[in-house]
Parts: structure tokens; C-alpha cells; sequence
């Protein structure tokens, strides 16, 4: 098993961030669409897609 790193959990806590970000329900299309891609782009780089 490897270690976990202070980067892996800086990594997980944007990708929460992000996600709560777009729970939003006055959430701009625009904005939405933003966070949407720039989740998407955060998940693969940490292999979840």
C-alpha cells in the first residue's frame, strides 16, 4: 500500500470544494459548466475517471 500525501489530500479537498461549489442551486449556467470542466480535469488527474 502506498502512503497517502499531503498533496493526494489537497487534491481530494479542492475536488470537495469544487463539488460543493456546484451544489449550489443560484449556480450561474456558466459557472456551472466551469466547475463541471475543471472537476472533470481534477478527477482524472487523480485517477478517479
Amino acid at each position: 500500500m502506498k502512503p497517502y500525501t499531503c498533496n493526494e489530500y489537497r487534491e481530494e479537498m479542492v475536488l470537495v470544494g469544487l463539488r460543493r461549489r456546484l451544489a449550489d442551486p443560484f449556480l450561474d449556467p456558466t459557472e456551472k459548466a466551469k466547475l463541471e470542466k475543471e472537476i472533470k480535469k481534477l478527477e482524472a488527474q487523480m485517477g478517479m475517471d
